[in-house]
């Protein structure tokens, strides 16, 4: 019995596996960087797609909203002009290259630049799962304690950025920002961490600049 279970997930993230290559095939035949964007539930993902928007006025971008109900954040990044879509995951608490396979045969990729997928919020689910993303960026937040990071190793050692979000709030909370820097470095020495506050605009511009150069790196994009 155990080994019709690991055989069966095998054989599930080998598909997976295979679809996020079709998927990253299909993105990258049309110019398209993409960017999955994770974090638990408050830790300011939608925002970050929301100004990050509003900055690149010069990149036509594009967000795919995941979540068990994604209306809300779908309205509120629809809002600033961008294609958008909505991807509903209902019981699963991840997206997979299923689900966004799918979402892209309904999605007008024509002259993209930059498409953002927003995962469902948290930290442990959405790991194994390569959406055929070329960048992973990982949100946390101090109220979310400042154990966070090294409570979940794995998704910060697969990121590219690593995003500390609501640093203004570090003493209220009583979060040890430096703590979960070091924790984060530690993890993962090569990723960019980013000490954040969306709300104070602290850290966003170096996200930005982080942004713009990778966008300038990939070909066709160069400006």
């Amino acid at each position: 019995m155990h080994k019709i279970e690991v055989d069966a997930e095998v054989d599930l993230l080998e598909e997976n596996r295979r679809l996020a290559e079709e998927n990253r095939r299909i993105l990258r035949e049309r110019g398209v960087t993409t960017i999955n964007v994770m974090g638990a539930i408050g830790s300011g993902k939608t925002l970050l797609i929301e100004k990050t928007v509003e900055s690149l006025k010069d990149f036509k971008v594009g967000a795919i909203l995941g979540d068990v109900i994604a209306k809300d954040d779908y309205k509120r990044v629809a809002r600033h002009g961008v294609r958008a879509i909505p991807l509903n995951t209902g019981k699963e608490c991840h997206l997979d290259a299923h689900l966004v396979h799918h979402a892209l045969e309904d999605f007008d990729l024509n002259g993209l630049d930059v498409l953002f997928i927003e995962n469902v919020g948290n930290l442990i689910c959405p790991v194994d799962f390569d959406l055929g993303e070329d960048y992973r960026v990982v949100m946390v937040s101090v109220t979310e304690g400042d154990d966070v990071v090294s409570k979940h190793p794995e998704i910060f050692r697969l990121a590219d950025v690593i995003i500390i979000n609501k640093v203004a709030l570090a003493d209220a909370v009583e979060a040890d920002v430096k703590k979960m820097f070091n924790d984060a470095k530690r993890l993962n020495p090569k990723a960019k961490i980013i000490k954040m506050d969306l709300k104070k605009d602290v850290g966003f511009d170096e996200w930005m600049e982080w942004l713009r150069c990778a966008l300038q790196s990939r070909e066709g994009l160069l400006r």
